[in-house]
């Protein structure tokens, strides 16, 4: 399954109306809800915030578009027909649109909904997705090149510097079997 790495944003201007994409990848249903509402309330003025989102959440697959406004058809589903077409789940965007006064026409629309999507996944950057375990990582300071070589490539874990250096993030089933094979370090699954 391939999704997407990052939470990107992307921006460009077309006959003067400014669409601005935003995507992230999720894991649940109410993320992706949470996010388009977030992105609404960033852009309270903007004429649409249309968005697409797929999603598999316990073996429950949830695929939704909406044209938040534009004609039926030419913004939501341009953008839900780019994850599909790149195989991608676990991800939301979200396109905001301020009107310029110059109006795109249909066609106009579907091209420059489905070019947001695509520009904000490429900025994103396409990822393989294996499952990944929520990891809380406790270790002395001379474990720490160890370890740090073992997370390459993971995702970004936030870090606390103390007595003990403390990681949190999210690790796949792989690197989760060697960082249990490593003696003087506390590792907390959750």
């Amino acid at each position: 399954m391939k999704t997407i790495k990052n939470e990107s944003t992307i921006k460009f201007e077309i006959k003067k109306s400014k669409f601005i994409g935003y995507i992230k990848p999720i894991f649940t249903k109410s993320e992706a809800e949470e996010f388009i509402k977030l992105i609404k309330l960033k852009h309270p003025d903007a004429r649409h915030n249309c968005s697409a989102y797929k999603v598999l959440e316990n073996g429950q697959e949830y695929y939704k578009v909406d044209d938040d406004g534009e004609p039926s058809g030419t913004a939501g589903k341009p953008m839900g027909e780019i994850l599909n077409i790149l195989n991608l789940d676990n991800l939301v965007v979200v396109a905001t649109r301020y009107f310029g006064g110059i109006k795109l026409g249909a066609g106009g629309l579907i091209r420059n909904y489905a070019k947001t999507a695509k520009l904000a996944i490429e900025e994103a950057g396409i990822v393989e997705w294996s499952s990944k375990i929520n990891v809380v990582i406790e270790f002395s300071y001379d474990r720490s090149s160890q370890i740090d070589k073992l997370l390459e490539g993971e995702e970004e874990f936030s870090k606390e510097y103390g007595e003990q250096i403390l990681y949190r993030g999210r690790v796949s089933e792989d690197v989760l079997l060697k960082l249990k094979e490593i003696r003087g370090i506390i590792l907390i699954e959750n």
